[in-house]
């Protein structure tokens, strides 16, 4: 499905990836992840998209995302936005779908080839279009989770589905592990 001399770009979906490698058990090491899709193809672009709490002093994610932006990743972000839900529960929104198609579709007449990493089936019809531009279209994601955390209409509308758990030996690193208790 990757051929090398394909123009590739990536567009991470960073909550959705983040959900799927969690729910596998496993953490993405994005050295490893960038360094494998341009032994793939001639890497145009790895765009990452992301929400931040910007009124936190600290954000777990900042720091990925600082790494991310220093070493080779085109980073989206946007502030999430905090509300208070009907029962009175802290929700957080900071949905990236629009920013990803724009970025997709701005690309795709100088791509052979994209790789979504997402799940989410409000993506089809990015995909759907990006066919009708003669772009071939990867999407990364699991079905090994329960329940799947891909829709299955864009697992049928994409060319090549992969499978985030076929990827753990070469894109991910174990989970680290928590401190074991002190006895006594």
């Amino acid at each position: 499905m990757f051929y090398k001399d394909d123009r590739l770009a990536l567009f991470i979906d960073g909550s959705n990836l983040y959900a799927a490698a969690k729910s596998l058990g496993f953490d993405i090491d994005y050295k490893l992840l960038r360094q494998e899709f341009e032994r793939r193809g001639k890497l145009i672009r790895a765009y990452y998209y992301t929400a931040l709490l910007e009124n936190e002093d600290y954000s777990p994610i900042r720091p990925l995302v600082d790494w991310l932006h220093y070493n080779g990743y085109s980073m989206v972000t946007k502030p999430a936005r905090e509300y208070t839900d009907a029962l009175g529960r802290r929700k957080v929104k900071g949905n990236m779908d629009v920013e990803l198609v724009i970025n997709a579709m701005e690309l795709a007449p100088r791509l052979d080839h994209a790789v979504l990493f997402s799940g989410d089936g409000d993506f089809r019809p990015l995909v759907e279009a990006l066919q009708r531009q003669g772009v071939r279209v990867s999407v990364v994601s699991t079905m090994r989770s329960q329940p799947p955390m891909i829709a299955d209409e864009l697992r049928r509308q994409a060319d090549n589905f992969i499978e985030l758990d076929a990827l753990r030996d070469i894109i991910g690193r174990p989970p680290r592990e928590t401190a074991p208790a002190q006895d006594g």
